[in-house]
């Protein structure tokens, strides 16, 4: 039998766990380094695809970003070979598009390319008080999570297009973030390899392929690869398509592969496209996906991604001077490059009663019935 001194031993000894289990007060977590262990990458396809992060794939319409994609889902589910080779363990995975029919579009190309159906899970709504409503990124990733879990095994899960995760203005920095570190979330909660799609801007051949991902530098900037597709002109003339890494924080970020689109006949009558995968190729993004014989200069490829940005920034609006400046940071351009970009598209520049600068794109109308757009009015009540 314990003696008293014993007892009150253990009675403390509990309410010391107790204390310890309760939550504490809120604030900044912070984490010594000494209580963490170094941990590897988790790669599904090494160097390309890392569980648990979130890529980019990227590309000019008709370049099969998405045939592509499906090309990776298919190697998952059946537990097949990379195009280096490499061999991947049998998965599942998860597809949310908002551009093509599943039952249409996305299973014939997946049985082409030799994919498991029964790995295979497309996202087609969400059921609210037994109601079926579009999926909202914003409402229903959570129990998005809560289904991947419950599947299991879910390795990688593809968004097409991510901008369909932006519930806000997608070529402003800080919402973009707000609105993927869901899917981070996503990626890392489920360990599964994230792969987003999305386009090419317009103009700047020849410049760094990371910076013609289409609105906010953010989507490049959170993801940890980056990956691109093109279709470039050989040395030779000849046509080629090559997939290329254009950015990697957490391993190489260059090489690529050759590939082209094939149609196939996966079952009697159902036409699709794949993906045959060619050789690997060496060199970074940009010189792999430039034609040799291109002579735009870099500084002019500068100015046409800088124009295609300050269009998506003014749209039909008044901006202020000061929130071009911003945005213009956050996207990582040059502020003289934006400033020549506003000579090319003639950018009014309109000071208000208040004092302060704004800017507009012409409107054909404000020349017709004012002669010249550099006239109009501006107050400071300007959105």
């Amino acid at each position: 039998m314990k003696s008293e001194t014993e007892l009150m031993r253990d009675v403390i000894a509990k309410a010391e766990r107790i204390v310890k289990s309760e939550p504490m007060d809120d604030g900044v977590i912070l984490v010594n380094g000494a209580d963490l262990t170094p941990e590897p990458v988790r790669w599904l396809w090494h160097s390309w695809l890392a569980r648990g992060k979130l890529h980019i794939l990227a590309g000019a319409p008709g370049q099969g970003k998405t045939t592509i994609a499906l090309s990776f889902a298919a190697i998952v589910t059946g537990g097949g070979r990379w195009p280096d080779g490499l061999p991947c363990g049998a998965g599942n995975v998860l597809i949310w598009s908002g551009e093509d029919d599943a039952a249409d579009t996305l299973l014939p190309r997946l049985l082409a390319a030799g994919a498991d159906a029964r790995r295979i899970f497309f996202v087609s709504g969400s059921r609210i008080n037994g109601e079926v409503h579009t999926f909202d990124p914003a409402r229903d990733m959570l129990t998005l999570q809560e289904e991947a879990e419950r599947i299991g095994d879910v390795r990688l899960i593809i968004v097409d297009p991510v901008v369909s995760a932006v519930t806000g203005d997608s070529h402003k920095n800080t919402e973009t973030r707000r609105a993927l570190q869901p899917l981070v979330d996503l990626a890392a909660s489920t360990d599964a390899a994230l792969v987003g799609i999305t386009h090419f801007s317009k103009g700047g051949q020849g410049g760094d392929p990371t910076q013609r991902v289409v609105g906010s530098i953010a989507f490049t900037a959170v993801a940890r690869v980056v990956m691109v597709a093109a279709k470039v002109k050989s040395e030779d003339g000849e046509d080629r398509r090559i997939i290329a890494r254009s950015k990697s924080n957490i391993g190489p970020d260059e090489g690529g592969f050759e590939y082209h689109l094939a149609q196939s006949e996966p079952l009697p009558g159902i036409y699709a496209s794949c993906v045959a995968w060619g050789a690997a190729v060496t060199g970074s993004a940009r010189e792999l996906l430039s034609d040799p014989n291109e002579q735009a200069s870099g500084e002019a490829s500068a100015i046409e991604q800088a124009v295609d940005f300050l269009r998506q920034v003014l749209g039909n609006d008044v901006v202020p001077t000061k929130s071009v400046e911003a945005e213009t940071k956050e996207a990582g351009y040059a502020w003289r490059t934006v400033r020549r970009a506003a000579d090319t598209l003639r950018v009014k520049k309109q000071r208000s009663q208040d004092g302060k600068w704004y800017w507009t794109l012409p409107k054909p109308a404000a020349f017709s019935e004012h002669g010249d757009a550099g006239e109009m009015k501006v107050t400071a009540t300007a959105n």
